[in-house]
């Protein structure tokens, strides 16, 4: 993760980065963001739930899923999450979760989305992350977030 990556304008006044994530049944995904300790919101696991409309900025954490090659890689749950028009606003950035086994494809679901939303790829990590990658994270994001969303005055 880049601490050096320029402030979101649509970044607003919060004190704890929020992570708003994604995580299939196997639970890498849901396994990586706990490590992190910051405030979580996930994305019902079914298209048939209700999809959190967010109220405060965050960052979202995705898997690539799917076949790649196909183009089939940002789960149905998150494609939904992201048709609210408020989601898109108040997403600063977006950190992928996949496997290397996809090669050049590794993360490209968070790749989409940064592109067709104009936030930046934070970070991409295999599975559920190493410590390594919880350490980079959690020092990153918190320097993004203090950049993009100074604390509220007293």
């Amino acid at each position: 993760m880049d601490p050096n990556t320029p402030p979101h304008p649509r970044a607003a006044a919060q004190q704890d980065p929020l992570v708003v994530y994604f995580s299939s049944i196997s639970g890498n995904t849901a396994k990586f963001v706990a490590k992190l300790g910051f405030p979580t919101v996930r994305i019902p696991l079914r298209t048939g739930e209700d999809t959190p409309i967010m109220d405060r900025p965050f960052v979202l954490c995705v898997p690539t899923y799917g076949r790649p090659r196909s183009g089939e890689t940002i789960p149905p749950q998150v494609m939904k999450f992201l048709r609210e028009p408020r989601n898109r606003e108040l997403m600063l950035g977006v950190m992928g979760a996949g496997n290397t086994n996809f090669g050049e494809d590794f993360g490209i679901a968070a790749d989409k989305i940064a592109a067709k939303c104009q936030v930046p790829v934070l970070y991409k990590f295999e599975l559920m992350g190493t410590s390594e990658d919880v350490t980079r994270v959690h020092e990153g994001l918190t320097a993004f977030w203090t950049r993009n969303c100074p604390p509220l005055p007293a």
